[in-house]
């Protein structure tokens, strides 16, 4: 299964509490689309965030999102890792 990562922007002020919902949105839905995100970082100064996620395709990944009501555009597949 391919591997993303996809970056939210403007999420200024985030705080531990308010990640730990925004992933667990992510969570509650991942399944129907054959989703699974691994892990998410955010830096509340910039509004960036950062999802970790394995899936079938980029849009699978940006429908979870969007229905979850974080949508991002910005999903790229991780062709390689070490």
């Amino acid at each position: 299964m391919p591997t993303f990562m996809d970056v939210h922007r403007e999420m200024h002020g985030l705080t531990a509490a308010a990640l730990t919902e925004v992933h667990r949105a992510d969570l509650a839905i991942e399944s129907d689309e054959q989703v699974h995100f691994e892990r998410v970082w955010a830096d509340p100064e910039t509004g960036h965030l950062f999802c970790l996620s394995e899936g079938p395709s980029r849009e699978a990944v940006m429908r979870v999102h969007a229905r979850a009501g974080h949508p991002t555009s910005e999903v790229y597949e991780v062709a390689l890792s070490i």
